[in-house]
Parts: C-alpha cells; structure tokens; sequence
C-alpha cells in the first residue's frame, strides 16, 4: 500500500487494510463475473475503522493489485493510495455517515435497472423481499456522482438495506462484503422474478402483506449454521 497514513483506519493496521482490500477487489471482480455490471460500471466499498477503501475510477477490476490500494477518511480525503476514487463516492460515504454498514455494493445490473424505470419500489413478490427491510424502493434520479443522487438515495434507504435508482442501478448495504453482496444478488433476482411474473398476459402476480413480510424476517434471523 502506498501513502498510507499514519492514523489511517484509527487503529487499523497493515495486515488488516490488507485483508480488506484483498476481499474488496475479489467482490468487485464478482460482480463481473456474476453479470450484475459491465466493465467498470458500478463500485464497492469497505469501512475498516475510520477508513473507506473503495474501488478507483476508470480501472478494469482485474488490473487492481495490493499495491493500487485506495483509501479515504469519511470526509472524502484521500489517506491511501494515488488512485482518483469511484466517482460514486458521495453515495458510500453518505451512507457509511448514517448507518452502521461496513460494506457497500453498487451495481447496475440488468434486472434491477428496468425495474427502476418501471415503478415507485419493487412490490413483495417473495419473502426475500424481508432482507432488505420491505418493499424496495426507487430513489428518484439525479445525475451519478452528485450529492443529489445521495441524498435522494438516503432517503430511499429509510428502514431499508438496499435500493434502487432510477435508470441507473441499485445499492445495497451490510455489516460485511459478503452481506452486502448477497443483498444486491437478492434484489437483481427479485427485480427478474417481478418482470417475468408480470409479463404473464392476464395475470397480476400476488404480493406478501406487511404481516407475512415481519414473519419471513423474524425466521430470517435464524437462519444458516449457529456460531458457537
């Protein structure tokens, strides 16, 4: 890592950031392979401390290496690396200033995208929809990049986990890369669920009440192996 700061990440040490960074660059690399970006479309963040390591602007995913490692403070200084960041940084940071995410997601993805061009949110075509917090909803345009798109996605996020923006993509956010990544796979496979649902000629897909929603999440907490 290059022009690392001294207090970057607040107690954060090499090792650490180095393993973040490692996990970052194979979740961005992940988004590509798995289709839900084109290119150097979309960006991924992580929080280590006080730090946001965040994909650059402009560079192929499979060109990054451990040395090309970006880093800014939750101002949007930068404390790490040489590189420009993504130029959706307002929206990681704004997002990271207001909850308690260690990990975002932001991608385009196909699905998803037509689906922010369709509807004010995504209805609860499937319990999954319980991850995220309640039926998705579309954050109203505004040019990438700007502090418009952040706000109105803020706002969008209210009680939720992820969003979509219109015409443009979606976000999501977790305590984890991991989490957050599974959040934004989720919603692209909801979003293809509701279009080919609703593409049945004559038919209007059923949707899940706020009831059955409250119950998939309190079951949802439960889920997968216990940790001891």
């Amino acid at each position: 890592m290059t022009e690392q700061r001294q207090d970057a990440g607040h107690g954060a040490g090499r090792d650490e950031l180095g393993r973040a960074w490692g996990e970052l660059v194979e979740t961005a690399r992940r988004t590509v392979r798995d289709g839900l970006v084109v290119g150097t479309s979309g960006n991924v963040s992580v929080r280590v401390g006080d730090t946001v390591l965040v994909t650059p602007s402009g560079v192929a995913y499979d060109r990054l290496r451990p040395e090309d490692a970006l880093g800014v403070d939750l101002e949007g200084r930068r404390v790490i690396g040489g590189l420009t960041p993504t130029s959706e940084l307002p929206m990681h940071l704004a997002i990271y200033r207001t909850t308690g995410a260690t990990a975002v997601v932001h991608t385009h993805a196909v699905h998803a995208t037509a689906v922010s061009t369709l509807v004010p949110e995504l209805p609860a075509v499937h319990y999954m929809t319980g991850v995220l917090g309640g039926p998705v909803r579309v954050a109203p345009y505004a040019l990438y990049g700007t502090e418009e798109l952040a706000e109105n996605m803020l706002r969008a996020l209210s009680d939720r986990t992820g969003c979509l923006l219109q015409n443009h993509g979606t976000v999501t956010y977790g305590d984890s890369l991991s989490q957050a990544y599974d959040r934004t796979a989720q919603l692209e496979w909801m979003c293809r669920l509701w279009l080919t649902a609703t593409a049945v000629p004559g038919h209007t897909p059923s949707l899940l009440s706020a009831a059955h929603l409250r119950e998939a999440q309190e079951k949802l907490r439960g889920y997968g192996q216990p940790t001891f």
